[in-house]
C-alpha cells in the first residue's frame, strides 16, 4: 500500500495551496482519510478526517475554515484546500488513511501514512 502525497511548495502568506494524496494497493473507499502536519521538532499534529462517505468531516481548531477535505472514492484520493495560508502552516503535511476514529473529534489512528509533503510560507 502506498500513498503518495502532491501539491506542497513554497508560497506567500494569504495565498493557497491543493494538496493531493493518491493511494495505490488497495481500494480505501470504506475507508477514513486524512490529513496531518508535522514540524521540524514538534510532534506530528492533526489536521482534518473524513469518513468513507464524506458525510463526517472533522477540522482541527486552527484550520478556522481555512481548510476544506475532500475525497474521491472512484480515484481512491484524498484532498486538501488551504486558503489564507500563514507561515505558522508551514509544516511536512502527511496524508494518512484506514484506521479508527471518533467523531467530532481530532482522534484519528490511521492504519496508513504517505511520505509527506513540504508546505513553506512565507511572510
Amino acid at each position: 500500500v502506498q500513498l503518495q502525497a502532491s501539491g506542497g511548495g513554497l508560497v506567500q502568506a494569504g495565498g493557497s495551496l491543493r494538496l493531493s494524496c493518491a493511494a495505490s494497493g488497495r481500494t480505501f473507499s470504506r475507508d477514513a482519510m486524512g490529513w496531518f502536519r508535522q514540524v521540524p521538532g514538534k510532534e506530528r499534529e492533526f489536521v482534518a478526517r473524513i469518513s468513507w462517505s464524506s458525510h463526517d468531516i472533522y477540522y482541527a481548531d486552527f484550520v478556522k475554515g481555512r481548510f476544506a477535505i475532500s475525497r474521491d472514492n472512484a480515484k481512491n484520493t484524498v484532498s486538501l484546500q488551504i486558503h489564507s495560508l500563514k507561515p505558522e502552516d508551514t509544516a511536512i503535511y502527511y496524508c494518512a488513511a484506514g484506521g479508527r476514529y471518533r467523531s467530532r473529534s481530532t482522534y484519528y489512528t490511521p492504519d496508513y501514512w504517505g511520505q509527506g509533503t513540504l508546505v513553506t510560507v512565507s511572510s
